[in-house]
């Protein structure tokens, strides 16, 4: 008689076989002759012995393997990332590393791998922005662990997290049927805290020069933690070798520099925008106690908001066990996405998300709710209406009784130009209360300086 396997066996079997697909996603070190503005040669843990091939790779048991639904990408990257071996030794001495030793890149080949240019595809035929951003967080996670790790592959037992993500600005569309890189490398570094700088890059058939390959530069910083006391742990610090390294780090220390004070400019902050609060109340006020006479071409921010709620599950944890901060951006860019097309009436399209804040770690089975808003438009050129949107994370927890913000996100759409000329409109967004007001002159003031700077 012919025995059968266990239905378990046979289904771990199958999950462990090797996929067919996404033979063309590749991670890799840079090398000193590819063409970047971060341009660092290759070298290190992750990455070593050649390009690693998402798809051909042999994966943990699934009980053990975090975020199974996640992009091949991801995947990768994390699965690479497993084989740094953490010693169980606090007493581990620090190393002094340079810029390239962290350098790691991704390769889309979406021009040849249909199935992965499919996982990357929206309805409307363009890249999805929101699976971008979580592959940027799991590579800025993968830089951050191949810097802390030293000379033999090893590291001590460290929790990086994702502490902030600085401006992210779309400096040209981005084709899925092009193939496409992101690169990047630890730039800065202080005591616990690293920025990582990443470039997405794409390269266009119309121009030969190489800077218009540039589409997107991101900015994330994270902290690394003790596993066992969760306290800050230092990590190795860095040395900038090259003339463009150097510029690199002295950029990333005036951001750290201006974050701090902005942060003792909020805590000493007096009252002294009541002008100003009067000022956007004022149509708000109309709405409220005269909605009849209200401007037919303005709407309340509280009319804009949309909202999801989630359990977060097991499949969405990092390695550390933790909700992955890339799944928490896309999730987010998702929600604003769908506030502004039903806002706008038509598909938007993303310009850029502003500075991302992780308040509080999101664990896996808390009850996340996500609530968005546009918070206010810019309609001074007609051609090219600006529609900012807030979402923000709480994470609530029914037993205790209690809601704490987990997060915060600003994005910045627009419309495509073919439906302003076909007679869209966008409306004017105002605020209902003093509480929305202060968060709408917050969110101007923090663009207002960061257009200053940029000039600057």
């Amino acid at each position: 008689m012919k025995l059968l396997r266990p239905i378990g066996k046979q289904l771990s079997h199958h999950l462990l076989r090797k996929p067919k697909s996404h033979r063309h996603l590749l991670l890799f070190a840079f090398s000193s002759d590819r063409d970047s503005s971060i341009p660092f040669p290759g070298g290190g843990p992750v990455g070593v012995g050649g390009p690693i091939d998402a798809g051909s790779s042999i994966r943990k048991p699934i009980s053990l393997w975090p975020g199974m639904y996640h992009s091949p990408v991801t995947n990768a990257l994390w699965e690479a990332r497993s084989h740094i071996f953490e010693k169980d030794d606090t007493t581990t001495p620090l190393v002094l590393k340079t810029p390239s030793q962290s350098c790691t890149s991704v390769l889309y080949k979406f021009s040849s791998d249909y199935t992965l240019r499919e996982q990357y595809r929206n309805p409307w035929n363009h890249i999805r922005i929101g699976k971008l951003v979580e592959d940027l967080d799991a590579l800025a996670g993968t830089i951050a662990f191949k810097h802390c790790c030293n000379e033999d592959g090893t590291t001590r037992p460290l929790l990086l997290v994702t502490a902030s993500v600085d401006r992210m600005v779309l400096k040209k569309p981005i084709s899925v049927d092009t193939d496409l890189s992101i690169a990047g490398a630890v730039t800065w570094v202080d005591r616990s805290f690293m920025e990582i700088q990443l470039e997405v890059l794409q390269p266009t058939h119309e121009s030969p020069d190489p800077s218009d390959t540039l589409a997107l530069v991101a900015n994330f910083t994270f902290v690394a933690r003790d596993s066992k006391t969760g306290k800050s742990a230092l990590v190795n610090q860095i040395s900038p070798k090259t003339e463009k390294e150097k510029l690199l780090w002295k950029e990333a220390d005036e951001r750290n520099k201006k974050r701090k004070k902005k942060k003792e400019h909020n805590r000493d902050a007096e009252d002294h925008d009541a002008d100003r609060l009067d000022a956007l109340l004022a149509e708000g006020r109309i709405f409220c106690d005269m909605p009849a006479l209200a401007d037919r071409d303005s709407i309340l921010i509280r009319d804009t908001y949309l909202e999801n709620s989630f359990v977060c599950q097991p499949q969405q944890r990092n390695i550390h066990g933790r909700i992955f901060g890339g799944f928490l951006m896309r999730r987010a860019f998702e929600l604003a996405f769908s506030t502004t097309y039903s806002f706008a009436g038509v598909a938007p399209h993303f310009l850029e998300v502003d500075h991302v804040d992780f308040f509080k770690p999101v664990d896996v089975g808390n009850f996340l709710r996500m609530k968005s808003c546009v918070l206010y438009t810019e309609l001074e050129n007609p051609a090219e209406p600006l529609i900012n949107v807030e979402v923000v994370a709480h994470v609530t927890r029914p037993e205790l009784r209690s809601s704490e913000v987990s997060n915060k996100f600003y994005f910045t759409f627009s419309v495509h130009p073919e439906a302003v000329k076909d007679g869209l409109r966008i409306r004017n967004v105002v605020p209902a209360t003093e509480e929305e007001a202060k968060r709408v002159l917050e969110r101007m003031d923090a663009e207002s300086s960061l257009v200053s700077h940029s000039h600057n």
